[in-house]
């Protein structure tokens, strides 16, 4: 629940810098080998503050699905005898994976176009290349218009499989016609 709130409650862009200026300066990180290792590179403090920012919203996203599962599919589940485990298996996490699908499929593009605050743990990125296209040869329309059409590729692509995923394990929810 805290972790979740903190993740939520505050910006990606704060957590990289936390992750990427705040813990390395801790002397207990810089003595330990591992987490000196791991913390002097900006790109696994980038891949951290991510993973963890994406978690937090996908661990609220899957509770509420898991919360909005209709009593009575539980119900009909226990009266066939189910265990729980059972019950959570065949039932509540299919159910709830099913229902979870489309906000996830948006936390996934919010996470995409999130790449962009990289460059702040010097993570070169999508947009970053491009900016340095721009300051090389001044042709800013060109790299910027390539950057967002690549981003935009990018977007459609994974909405492309989101919609094939959707239309597959929730096509019990279109209406028939008949």
């Amino acid at each position: 629940m805290v972790y979740t709130y903190v993740f939520r409650g505050t910006p990606l862009y704060i957590q990289m810098l936390v992750l990427y200026t705040g813990v390395y300066s801790l002397s207990y990180v810089r003595d330990q080998p591992l987490l000196d290792a791991f913390f002097r590179e900006g790109f696994n403090c980038t891949l951290l503050a991510f993973a963890l920012n994406t978690c937090a919203y996908t661990t609220e996203i899957f509770a509420g699905a898991i919360r909005a599962t209709p009593y009575g599919e539980i119900e009909a589940a226990r009266a066939y005898g189910l265990s729980s485990f059972k019950v959570y298996k065949r039932v509540i996490l299919p159910s709830a994976l099913r229902r979870a699908l489309p906000a996830y499929s948006n936390e996934v593009i919010l996470m995409l176009h999130s790449t962009t605050l990289a460059f702040t743990a010097t993570v070169p990125d999508l947009l970053k290349v491009a900016r340095d296209v721009n300051a090389e040869t001044y042709a800013t329309f060109e790299a910027f218009g390539v950057a967002a059409v690549l981003y935009a590729v990018m977007v459609f692509g994974l909405v492309w499989m989101f919609r094939k995923g959707e239309s597959r394990w929730l096509a019990f929810l279109k209406p028939q016609t008949h």
